[in-house]
């Protein structure tokens, strides 16, 4: 199982290596030239190697800041996937891995992070330390450098009597420093998954504070409170003979009194490249919430799910892909993603919306949803719609054989990518890669079967009309009923349709069989490459994770299942 997971996920563990050997690289070589370099040679006779362990882990926190914006480019990302024949199969995969290589930068983020602050406060006891009576040497006579107009300092701390805190937080590297580790505090406990289950909006909010967490590592280095030696004074002040000569400062030509300048800051310009496309995706954001967005249709279904057709001008979409939707007169900061349930045949676009927190309960109840009469289309709030982007179900039709399981409002992917089914199934010149489709929706609600079932009703007439009823194998499974339902089940079960949804294929009971379905699908599809999307809950996605790599093959001729998950 172990070397099935290896065979699938090889592409994914050598770029995170990647990712690793780039940071330790970055670390090493950082670090052994701060040890080593003759400018930061009487730095360290202050500070020792915590100088080396601040300046590598700040080299290493601007690779990852540079890195951070790139997965959530969302344009950037569809440009990729859609237009770059280098993106197919195992490369295309990882586009819909970019959220965890989000999270995963963003814990290299809050490691370096917390290696440079711990660094800095040892640096700042240095710095003290050598301003006291019980310092002698070397290290006391550089800290009192500073004192004469024709010298510079080295030791920002003056006295022995300076309070460090107070003094460093009357520099722009304290100032600028605290401000970046409060934004990252907050930024990263608010994105924990408690936080955003309970509250979306303020997760969304909160994590907009990194735009300050940016200014400030800018401008952060501008303070350079880490000075080294000048070129000019090395030229003429040779550090590894003056360092045993300290007497002869003052009157050796060999030894003149050494000059300090700080390094300068290098933040800007690892950040400029990610700032400037970041600028640029907000600005096709708000090019885009410019556009006039037109209400065709709104339909409200039972369980709080609410039905939205709309139209927009040169709007082209692909099944499978989303949208981000704004409701000004609800919030005008906040965008929310919702997949597509039309098809790009059809003349319009819509999403299906489940009241589940704050912001689309207020979206329900604004277009009358909530046991209200429905708006006329004319009186509806205003919506804004930036995209398609695309996601992993975008990549359903490159398999040969494909799985999709969805659980709950986790089918809404799913009807985009049917309803194309029900337009293309009768063109004689459609050309797919993909021949086989099983399709599984667990739900626990009877009612949320209504707007779904009249799609697989249509689809299940339209394949039986043109002989293609092999394409596709669906099974629904309804995990929740009373005991009124269970009666009026068993009392209609010898029908020639299902009591529940109407189609001919009968509802299952209970939760699926997991090891069995996949069992069947590697047993009836040797040799094949099998697409898996699933659209649910985490436990459930870690199940089906689990039975991908269990029923892959070893072999690289054998059968193998590739997981795909809907995430944005």
């Amino acid at each position: 199982m172990m070397g099935c997971w290896i065979l699938s996920e090889s592409l994914s563990i050598i770029l995170v290596l990647s990712w690793l050997g780039v940071n330790l690289y970055l670390f090493i070589d950082t670090f052994r030239w701060y040890e080593e370099e003759e400018s930061f040679l009487y730095t360290r006779v202050i500070l020792g190697s915590t100088l080396a362990w601040a300046r590598a882990s700040a080299v290493c926190l601007n690779f990852n800041c540079m890195l951070i914006l790139l997965p959530i480019s969302r344009n950037l990302l569809s440009l990729m996937r859609g237009t770059s024949s280098c993106f197919r199969g195992p490369w295309r995969r990882q586009l819909d891995k970019n959220l965890k290589f989000h999270k995963l930068v963003a814990y290299g983020i809050a490691m370096n992070a917390t290696i440079h602050v711990s660094a800095h406060l040892c640096n700042l006891e240095h710095y003290h330390w050598s301003q006291s009576p019980e310092a002698e040497g070397l290290a006391a006579a550089l800290s009192k450098l500073g004192d004469s107009p024709d010298e510079t300092y080295l030791n920002p701390i003056r006295t022995f009597h300076t309070n460090t805190i107070t003094e460093l937080l009357t520099t722009v590297a304290g100032i600028t420093g605290l401000l970046i580790s409060l934004a990252l505090i907050l930024i990263m406990t608010s994105s924990t998954e408690l936080i955003r289950q309970a509250s979306y909006e303020l997760f969304w909010c909160t994590h907009h504070v990194f735009i300050i967490f940016l200014i400030g590592l800018a401008v952060h280095g501008a303070g350079r409170i880490v000075r080294g030696q000048t070129a000019e004074s090395l030229l003429l002040h040779n550090v590894t003979f003056c360092r045993e000569h300290l007497a002869e400062w003052q009157t050796a030509a060999r030894c003149p009194v050494p000059q300090f300048s700080g390094k300068e800051p290098s933040a800007w310009k690892w950040v400029l490249g990610p700032v400037v496309l970041y600028a640029c995706e907000r600005i096709i954001r708000f090019w885009r919430f410019q556009q006039e967005v037109v209400i065709t249709k709104v339909v409200s279904h039972p369980s709080g799910v609410l039905e939205l057709h709309m139209k927009k001008r040169d709007f082209k979409m692909a099944p499978g892909q989303y949208v981000l939707i704004q409701c000004p007169s609800i919030s005008s900061l906040e965008w929310h993603p919702f997949t597509l349930t039309s098809a790009p045949q059809e003349d319009f676009f819509s999403v299906h919306i489940r009241a589940a927190g704050d912001w689309t309960e207020a979206l329900c109840k604004a277009f009358g949803a909530e046991g209200q009469a429905l708006k006329e289309p004319w009186s509806l709030p205003r919506l804004a719609v930036d995209g398609p982007f695309g996601a992993a179900l975008t990549d359903v039709f490159h398999y040969p054989v494909s799985m999709c399981i969805a659980t709950g409002i986790g089918v809404t992917p799913f009807a985009s990518l049917l309803k194309s089914i029900w337009y293309q199934c009768c063109e004689s010149q459609t050309q797919w890669k993909l021949s086989k489709v099983y399709f599984y929706w667990i739900c626990r609600d009877p009612g949320a079967f209504e707007w779904f079932a009249d799609l697989l009703l249509s689809l299940e007439t339209r394949m039986s009309e043109h002989a293609k009823t092999h394409f596709l194998s669906y099974h629904i499974f309804l995990t929740g009923w009373d005991e009124n339902q269970a009666f009026h089940i068993a009392l209609h079960w010898d029908e020639n349709t299902d009591v529940i949804t109407g189609l001919r294929q009968k509802t299952f009971y209970g939760r699926p069989n997991w090891n069995h379905e996949f069992r069947q699908v590697a047993y009836s599809h040797p040799s094949s490459n099998i697409g898996v999307f699933f659209c649910g809950p985490k436990a459930l996605s870690k199940i089906i994770q689990r039975m991908c790599r269990l029923y892959s093959s070893a072999d690289p001729r054998g059968v193998h299942f590739h997981y795909n998950r809907e995430s944005f």
